[in-house]
């Protein structure tokens, strides 16, 4: 694990070494470890390494036996043993122990196709200096990232879009092209960002720059073909055996490993098998919030302690009351771009905790997009039962829903929240439903919003048609993976646990199991209305009743009602008409009107908020060039005098 950067002139002109070390320094927290570079010429490639697997002998940019290509790669390649004993045996040498070196051999074997052959996540860049040629990948489901910078003269890649501001020439600007689609998902879909003249690599992307020329080329996509030939007991043999061999795998590390335990069945599924291959107590870490009845609603601990007693962990918990104000200009300076889901706290918080014992942690991330865990999934099931009502009936429950009160912070009001979702996108299409269930802001509330005029680009209508199936979930598996789970889940997940200088393995996003999940009927993974009915069946002896049939419970905080008390004063100041009118972005009074609508229950706005806070205190931290201590300080006087 680690944070890779690099430069090409386009020109041939040298690659000053004084940019490469600006890069590495700004990202010194994926890699506190090592740091190298590699100049030839006009190309250079730098890592900043945190050393994992062959920690004395993996120092970066690895070289070939004969020196003529190079590489720097981000993550871990689990089947590199199986690998290596393939290319030994057809005669290839080695010069370390490192997992990423398998590359290398590949590439001499295969040319680009050896990504073909790789299990792992990675962002990498391979120079072959026989060819000057460039070659820039990311894995399949976009667990590593990629920021990739153009400007005519010189292309630059780096694991961090701050690392590209680090470049002479660089300033940071607001992409207004993007801005639209930001308010409208709360994040920035690939290959966009929000920085002007950067944009991401997509997942499963290869990029080639030669003789002045990048192309990119797709090298995987999530099949459509969906197998209706096994029984259920089938499935459920083949599920667990991939689910527990892709655990075994994601296990190997020449330092200390632990596991993220919320309790609910991903994580404690993952513990399950770790426990299960492991000589030793697997080390769990738990975070939960204590104090009022919001902060209790998103406390998991009990579930958590559930499953370590079970499995004899080496359990470790903290209880938290963050210092929200003084976090959020922080933790965006690493997040890169803002986004709505307030889950990077949380992970931010637990990853801390947990690097105190640990460097490699493995996480369930995945698991409810693979095998069917959001409630949005049923869209089709509840319409179906909906429809079959008399139209009167309907037709009175949409009304009555639009004055429903939204909050998700209790038991009561969240079922509310999600009944007045439901029936808000009841007569829409199955794609526009999902899309209503999946927005932050709707496309016409972005349009009344911007001052700028430009209007929402539809990335989840796009992404439904790359979707190359008929089976309405894997459709929507294929949305997901194209969208929210590389641009935000995944996003937030490398840039907190980096933050602290963990390395995150994310084995339920196998891409193997992912392409297993892909071919499952709908009425297996979801049957009857439940969810993960067939993952439920998969882990029926693993995990005890209650994991298996608890409600669903999102890994954030208890954001909302947050805003509503200690965080109001601030979000009132940061959100004040005075700072939105300077900033020139959004009409200060539909912000107005939306915090008045969430102060009040009328409707759940949390992530609308968010997703305004986090922008505005973006554009501080990086437009305005500011530090995140003084944001941090501003923050909070502006709060103390508002309070």
């Amino acid at each position: 694990m680690c944070g890779i950067h690099g430069v090409l002139h386009l020109d041939g002109s040298p690659v000053p070494i004084d940019a490469m070390r600006l890069m590495g320094r700004v990202t010194v927290h994926r890699g506190p470890d090592d740091e190298g570079v590699h100049i030839d010429g006009s190309c250079a490639i730098g890592m900043r390494r945190l050393s994992i697997i062959d920690v004395a002998g993996g120092h970066q940019p690895l070289r070939s036996s004969d020196g003529s290509l190079w590489l720097v790669c981000n993550g871990e390649i689990y089947n590199y043993q199986e690998l290596r004993a393939e290319l030994e045996r057809r005669g290839h040498a080695f010069l370390t122990h490192s997992d990423c070196e398998v590359i290398l051999a590949l590439y001499r074997e295969m040319g680009d196709a050896f990504v073909d052959r790789l299990n792992g996540m990675f962002g990498f860049a391979l120079w072959d200096a026989q060819r000057r040629r460039l070659l820039v990948g990311r894995d399949r489901l976009g667990i590593k990232p990629m920021y990739l910078l153009e400007d005519g003269k010189r292309f630059a890649f780096a694991s961090e879009a701050k690392a590209l501001l680090a470049l002479p020439g660089v300033a940071p600007a607001l992409n207004e092209d993007a801005l639209p689609g930001y308010l409208h998902l709360g994040y920035v879909v690939a290959p966009h960002s929000l920085f002007k003249g950067i944009r991401k690599l997509p997942p499963a992307t290869l990029l080639t720059v030669e003789h002045g020329r990048v192309q990119e080329r797709r090298y995987w996509r999530i099949s459509g073909a969906i197998d209706t030939q096994r029984s259920v007991e089938d499935w459920v043999d083949a599920v667990r055996s991939r689910l527990e061999q892709s655990v075994r795998m994601q296990m190997v590390s020449d330092v200390p490993i632990g596991a993220f335990l919320s309790g609910g069945i991903d994580s404690s599924a993952v513990v399950g098998m770790m426990a299960k291959h492991s000589n030793r107590p697997v080390k769990t870490y738990s975070i939960g919030f204590g104090g009022s009845d919001a902060d209790d609603y998103y406390n998991e601990l009990p579930y958590a302690s559930v499953i370590a007693r079970r499995f004899g962990t080496d359990h470790h918990e903290i209880v938290v009351k963050p210092d929200v104000v003084g976090l959020l200009p922080k933790l965006i300076w690493h997040l890169d771009e803002p986004i709505a889901d307030t889950a990077f706290i949380t992970t931010y918080l637990v990853s801390k905790f947990a690097r105190e014992h640990v460097t490699v942690i493995l996480s369930g991330v995945g698991g409810d997009e693979i095998f069917g865990g959001y409630r949005r999934y049923l869209g089709d099931h509840l319409y179906r039962r909906f429809s079959a009502l008399p139209a009167w009936l309907q037709q009175l429950a949409m009304r009555t829903g639009r004055s429903l009160p939204a909050d998700r912070h209790s038991p009561l009001l969240n079922i509310a929240r999600y009944a007045k979702a439901f029936l808000a996108a009841a007569d829409l299409p199955p794609e526009e439903r999902y899309s209503a269930f999946m927005q932050v802001h709707a496309p016409h509330e972005v349009d009344n919003m911007l001052t700028s005029g430009r209007t929402c680009n539809d990335f989840i209508t796009a992404a439904f048609d790359n979707a190359d199936s008929s089976d309405p979930l894997n459709r929507m598996l294929v949305v997901d993976a194209e969208t929210q789970l590389p641009d935000d889940l995944l996003m937030l997940t490398d840039r907190m646990t980096m933050a602290t200088s963990l390395e995150c393995r994310v084995p339920l996003l196998d891409h193997e199991l992912v392409e297993l999940a892909a071919s499952i009927p709908v009425d297996v993974r979801i049957r009857g209305g439940k969810l993960k009915y067939l993952m439920k069946q998969a882990l029926a002896d693993l995990l005890p009743p209650e994991i298996l049939e608890r409600k669903k419970r999102g890994f954030g905080t208890p954001m909302g009602a947050w805003l509503k008390r200690e965080l109001a004063p601030m979000l009132r100041n940061v959100l004040s008409p005075a700072s939105l009118l300077a900033r020139g972005l959004v009409r200060p009074h539909i912000v107005q009107k939306l915090m008045a609508d969430h102060q009040a229950n009328r409707i759940d706005g949390t992530d609308r908020l968010i997703a305004l806070l986090n922008l505005e205190i973006w554009c501080r931290v990086y437009l305005d060039g500011r530090a995140t201590d003084d944001v941090a300080a501003e923050l909070h006087e502006t709060a103390r005098l508002a309070a």
